[in-house]
């Protein structure tokens, strides 16, 4: 099975991609993956996208879905197949990758998009604390540290991520929203879309993510 989880930042699709990865033992792949395996190991693909990426410039669409297809004809353990996170992330990228997987392999079998509200997904956010030292991740609300400002693992200072604002988010959700809405409007139109209320706890987000899958 080849899927595409989708969603905002703080959405939860790192927690739900960690348990569709176990339960269902497919590929989870990252554009951030791909580009590192293809720029460190030189090939032409990732030379050219680095090219761009040195001058400060966006990698094409076109390089991006080449790079993809290359990286995912490549893998030596094909597994049951692949979870796709943060690719395709525009019309652009899904039209070429469908047109480039064709009804063969790599063609996207699911797409779940992890929906929530800009009140929740701030409230996540700016609560999101982490430690300078061992990297533990806390939230002031749901996973309050026992001692204010200090990690209960190795006694390290905890800060707040620059980009965890509401500045920061409404930013990027603004840039998510504009670039997604198209491409969840072309999967849907291919039946394919299994919209999960993400405003819930853990294993009730789970739940509805794995009815969807075994759907």
């Amino acid at each position: 099975m080849n899927i595409l989880i989708m969603g905002g930042p703080g959405a939860g699709k790192g927690t739900m991609s960690a348990k569709i990865v176990e339960k269902f033992n497919v590929n989870h792949i990252s554009t951030g993956d791909i580009f590192r395996s293809e720029i460190g190991n030189g090939t032409e693909l990732g030379l050219e996208a680095k090219s761009y990426m040195d001058k400060g410039l966006l990698v094409p669409d076109e390089l991006v879905n080449n790079m993809v297809k290359s990286y995912l004809d490549k893998l030596e353990d094909k597994k049951n197949g692949f979870l796709l996170d943060g690719y395709p992330r525009t019309l652009e990228q899904a039209k070429a990758f469908d047109a480039l997987a064709g009804d063969g392999a790599l063609s996207i079998d699911k797409v779940i998009a992890m929906d929530i509200l800009f009140d929740v997904l701030a409230g996540r956010i700016t609560g999101r604390r982490l430690c300078k030292e061992c990297g533990e991740i806390y939230h002031l609300q749901s996973k309050p540290p026992m001692v204010e400002g200090k990690c209960d693992v190795c006694g390290g200072d905890l800060y707040q991520r620059k980009d965890d604002t509401v500045e920061s988010l409404t930013v990027r959700l603004d840039e998510y929203s504009k670039q997604t809405a198209p491409v969840l409007d072309y999967y849907e139109q291919k039946g394919i879309v299994a919209r999960i209320n993400a405003d819930q706890p853990i294993e009730n987000v789970w739940s509805d993510v794995l009815k969807a899958l075994e759907d």
